[in-house]
Parts: structure tokens; sequence; C-alpha cells
């Protein structure tokens, strides 16, 4: 089992900057692409952005020019700086990881990010 715990979320204004961390803990050998996903009311969870072990990175349209995706293998963490926030990106933020050859998705409990005008 991978344990996430993330941390980081709060009440910001528009146009101010927040960075999120997750910390991966437990069974987290060969750990695969480690990410973001979001949820707002009454809408479905979406991708924010993601990483591989590797350092490629995928973001969601909405956020790209942004939000920046970092991770620390060292210490199984990955981190989203997200610049420029706005309203729209008041939502729920998970952290969710894959270990390396699994479809297999570890979720953590989420943090609240609210983007006020």
């Amino acid at each position: 089992q991978v344990q996430l715990v993330e941390s980081g979320g709060g009440l910001v204004q528009a146009g101010e900057s927040l960075t999120l961390s997750c910390v991966a803990s437990g069974s987290i050998f060969r750990l695969g692409v480690m990410g973001w996903y979001r949820q707002a009311p009454d809408k479905q969870r979406e991708l924010v952005a993601t990483i591989t072990s590797g350092g490629n990175t995928d973001y969601a349209t909405s956020v790209k020019g942004r939000f920046i995706v970092s991770r620390d293998n060292a210490k199984n963490t990955v981190y989203p700086q997200m610049n420029n926030l706005k309203p729209e990106d008041t939502a729920v933020y998970y952290c969710n990881v894959r270990r390396q050859g699994s479809a297999y998705n570890y979720w953590g409990q989420g943090t609240q990010v609210t983007v006020s005008t």
C-alpha cells in the first residue's frame, strides 16, 4: 500500500500563488507517474498535472503556463506550484500516484484550495 499526505491548501486571492505538496510513504518502490487532480463542487474530478519518474510533464489546458509540477524522487514528494490563481481554480486538490507498470491509482485525502476575487 501507498499512503499519500497532501498539504499546503488554503484561501488566497486571485492572482496570488500557492504551492501544494504530497508525500508518499509505505510501499513506495517503483513509483511511476505522480500528479494532481482536482474536483470542484458539482463537477467531475479532472487532471491538473502529472510528472513521470523521468521528469516528463503533462498539464491540463486550463493551467498550462500558470502551474508547474515537480517532484523530488529522493523524498517521494510531488509539488504543484500554482501561479496567477483564478477563482475557477477553486477545488479540492488530490494527489495521485501509480507504480511503474501498474494502472492502479493511489489517492490522497485531498486539500481544499479556494481562490477569492
